[in-house]
């Protein structure tokens, strides 16, 4: 008998060529809402693989019931809805889907720093909602981007494709991150570390770009926020955990930063009465950070690649944990 393999949301069907070949796959059909915890119980109970998305959470109550799991291929770069301690003494490999979605990452990053910098999406809303009536200097003004300070924290792959984007904008880029980088790498792509503290007081702009572990969690606190420029940008494309999002409201709120555009939220998908949303100079997105036709597919197609190897006793291309 073919393996089992359940897949927690709908993939196009040319995606799933290589591993049906090998496997029995389902998937699950509705497309607008996620496939609810018991269901997903249920399938991983006698699934050798898993394909999940961010919003499943794959925790050691489920990994504990699914004796037959093999793999667990994450559609996504991040894995903290995974415990890959529990998969690890379980023996099950845990995958993502690294390198592919970088640039689609990069570009969105920076389309909403934009759009948060230049008001685009409160622009656009004026004009659908009639109130374009007359010209005026100040209209909808916003912030420039060219020749401003940009703080990247977390100066990973997609951190560094930020950094070339704003190149292009004779930025000056400084940036956080745990491991600092070779002089040399510094020097090359003209980046200058700083402390958080020190990014947080000199940037005009703060794109957020770091993972969620421990200790980074609620990192853009009250503290931090206050540390800021009055007129700097808030930009998030990481996780939402990163950000306190109280702490958040209450910048907005009380003026001691300029705005923020938001892809990620702590609680996905955030609900249309959340005290953030009535903010105006709050540009929010629904997680479209690597949200292209073409970045999707190859996701999907690595996510299966790493299915398909692993159920075939193969090293898949994208594994988290040893095994």
């Amino acid at each position: 008998m073919k393996p089992y393999v359940y897949i927690t949301r709908k993939l196009p069907e040319e995606t799933l060529a290589e591993l049906k070949k090998i496997a029995k796959v389902e998937m699950w059909q509705e497309e607008d809402k996620p496939v609810p915890r018991q269901i997903l119980m249920e399938k991983a109970e006698k699934a050798a693989g898993l394909l999940t998305m961010l919003s499943d959470k794959v925790d050691e109550e489920l990994l504990l019931q699914a004796r037959q799991l093999k793999v667990v291929a994450n559609l996504a770069v991040g894995f903290d809805n995974i415990d890959v301690d529990a998969a690890s003494k379980c023996g099950v490999t845990v995958c993502n889907t690294p390198d592919v979605l970088t640039d689609t990452t990069a570009d969105l990053a920076f389309a909403l720093l934009m759009a948060a910098g230049r008001r685009i999406t409160e622009a656009a809303e004026y004009v659908k909602d009639g109130k374009w009536n007359s010209w005026s200097p100040l209209l909808l003004a916003g912030t420039d981007i060219h020749h401003k300070t940009l703080g990247i924290v977390g100066m990973g792959r997609i951190g560094e494709a930020v950094a070339k984007r704003a190149a292009g904008f004779e930025m000056n880029v400084l940036y956080h991150n745990r491991r600092r980088k070779p002089e040399a790498e510094e020097k090359h792509g003209r980046l200058f570390y700083r402390t958080f503290e020190e990014l947080l007081k000199e940037s005009d702009y703060i794109v957020c770009l770091t993972p969620l572990t421990p200790d980074t969690k609620g990192l853009f606190n009250e503290k931090a926020f206050k540390m800021m420029k009055d007129t700097v940008m808030f930009i998030n494309v990481s996780r939402g955990g990163v950000v306190d999002e109280t702490a958040l409201d209450k910048a907005l709120t009380q003026g001691w930063i300029r705005g923020a555009g938001l892809d990620v939220f702590r609680e996905e998908p955030i609900p249309s009465d959340h005290p953030l949303l009535r903010h105006a100079n709050l540009t929010a997105l629904p997680h479209i950070g690597s949200a292209s036709i073409e970045t999707r597919l190859m996701m999907a197609r690595l996510a299966v690649k790493n299915i398909a190897h692993v159920l075939q006793g193969l090293k898949p291309p994208a594994a988290v944990n040893e095994r």
